[in-house]
């Protein structure tokens, strides 16, 4: 069985955002992702004071999850952006734009926080995926 995502971009009476999709739906299996930070391998903050260097390791946070699901951002249908200022959007978006690559954009929200879970973060974004049912899923070890 293979996924087939419909995205809209301007539902009858919405008018057309370049940012995202108003809606998207498909089928296949679900997957998310946890809100990703701006932390490397040995969970050390990257990019302190920096959203757009920030915004890149977010995003290569994410393919890691999703790449860890047998999915990419092709099957994104819904991201979720948390951040400490909205001001550091354009950044954010220039760094989705390049992990999505000319990919359609999926649904997203964007929300205000006063302060992410460790001092220094300005970002924290989650995902949801939907791949096909029939697509591997790579081994790994540290799967319960």
């Amino acid at each position: 069985m293979s996924t087939q995502l419909t995205h809209v971009a301007a539902p009858e009476g919405l008018a057309p955002s370049p940012q995202f999709s108003h809606v998207v739906w498909g089928t296949g299996r679900f997957v998310a992702v946890s809100g990703q930070l701006a932390l490397d391998a040995a969970g050390e903050v990257v990019g302190v004071g920096d959203a757009a260097a920030q915004a890149r390791q977010v995003f290569a946070n994410i393919g890691r999850c999703l790449a860890a699901a047998g999915a990419g951002f092709e099957d994104v249908v819904k991201l979720t952006y948390f951040v400490t200022d909205m001001a550091h959007m354009p950044a954010i978006r220039a760094a989705r734009d390049a992990a999505f690559d000319g990919l359609p954009l999926p649904a997203s929200s964007a929300v205000q926080v006063s302060a992410l879970v460790r001092p220094g973060l300005l970002v924290e974004i989650e995902a949801f995926a939907l791949t096909p049912e029939d697509r591997s899923i790579p081994e790994d070890p540290h799967t319960t």
